[in-house]
């Protein structure tokens, strides 16, 4: 199998041309600065700034992008790094010798999500070229997307799906790649293994709930949602089988009715995990996957060996535990990834998973898309049109 550093099977997408070799170039804006969202400090949502001075971001590896932001979009992580969340790791991972001792992360540019076109490549970039129309999930470490321009490597950038405009395309990455690490690369299903089986998907409404349903349901799974009532005929029209309510009632003991399950996704955390392993089928391979890990947050508050040892401690003694019971107890966090984008934007382009949008905000108002998210109970995905011309 080809692989994505040689260009690799996307190089088919080049259709017997020969895919160009470039070196780095000087933009002829290299010397100016560009609009962004920035804070200053960690906070609420007063830190947010809007500046025109941020420095027009530059490449610095061979393996580099630079891509002009058509659409970005918000995520929980997003009002979460505002607040400083995970500041210790994050820190560590962008200068992890500690190299720039007199330097902070700020300003720092939040937005993980862009869709939009190739303005600069690197030396080692072959599989795309200026003009082209992409989409990616930058990683929390790097400056982030609420910008005209933002730099990733281009092994987290991929096509666009061609039937999505950037508006629809920048709703999908940082969600899809989340749920494809919990399902796919922690959870192990797959195209081929997934038919029948019997899925149950926490906090299926919001931004990795939407997306879960239809992946696994692409795949051939029953699908039971939990979600709130008001959010049962979206997640119903996305593909769920069964819908539950968890307003309605005791949700552990609606679950219990039902047969037992070969996988669960949990989007909530908190309580849910104290009584969710149990609705799974016992000895049978059976997984439950959670998203709401306190790895970043024992991290910020033991620092960080400490806080390491603490999740290594915790995940192992609870991987044992349900071990012993029958069944497996996984983490899972988001991976940047073009390669899994590529997969992502095929179902797309087939019709399979579509975009859930909740609101659409103007690159002016972003304050307001942050007081959107901050509220909850959104239904999809919070989007920025950072640019007019879409």
């Amino acid at each position: 199998m080809l692989s994505r550093g040689a260009g690799g099977w996307r190089a088919l997408r080049w259709a017997g041309r020969r895919p160009p070799s470039r070196g780095l170039r000087a933009s002829q804006r290299a010397w100016s600065a560009m609009p962004s969202w920035v804070i200053d400090r960690y906070g609420s949502n007063e830190v947010l700034r809007f500046t025109r001075e941020m420095m027009l971001p530059i490449i610095h590896f061979p393996n580099e992008v630079i891509i002009r932001v058509h659409a970005a979009s918000l995520n929980p992580i997003d009002l979460s790094m505002r607040s400083g969340y995970g500041a210790t790791a994050l820190n560590m991972k962008r200068d992890p010798l500690k190299i720039k001792t007199d330097e902070t992360e700020f300003p720092l540019t939040l937005g993980r999500d862009v869709s939009g076109v190739i303005m600069e490549c690197g030396l080692s970039v072959s599989y795309f070229k200026p003009g082209d129309e992409v989409w990616a999930a930058i990683p929390p470490w790097k400056q982030g997307t609420l910008s005209e321009f933002v730099v990733a490597s281009g092994n987290e950038v991929s096509f666009k799906p061609k039937c999505l405009s950037h508006i629809e395309a920048a709703a999908l990455p940082y969600v899809g790649l989340t749920a494809w690490s919990a399902l796919n690369q922690v959870g192990g299903l797959n195209q081929s293994n997934c038919s029948g089986k019997r899925v149950l998907i926490l906090g299926a409404s919001g931004g990795v709930g939407t997306f879960a349903v239809q992946l696994v349901k692409a795949w051939g799974a029953h699908v039971t949602a939990v979600c709130s009532h008001d959010a049962s005929t979206l997640v119903k029209k996305l593909g769920a089988d069964d819908v539950i309510d968890y307003k309605s009632g005791n949700l552990e003991e609606q679950l219990k009715t039902l047969p037992l399950f070969d996988f669960i996704l949990d989007n909530v955390g908190g309580p849910t995990e104290k009584w969710a392993l149990d609705l799974l089928k016992k000895w049978s391979g059976a997984t439950y996957v959670t998203l709401v890990t306190p790895f970043l947050i024992n991290m910020d508050k033991l620092g960080v060996a400490d806080g390491m040892l603490q999740s290594g401690v915790t995940v192992g003694s609870k991987t044992l535990k349900h071990l012993f019971k029958g069944v497996h107890y996984r983490w899972a966090f988001f991976m940047a990834s073009g390669p899994s984008l590529d997969e992502i934007a095929e179902l797309v382009d087939s019709g399979k998973i579509q975009p859930v949008i909740d609101e659409v905000f103007s690159f002016s108002d972003v304050p307001k898309a942050f007081l959107k998210l901050e509220g909850g109970h959104a239904r999809g995905k919070t989007v920025i049109n950072v640019i007019s011309r879409q």
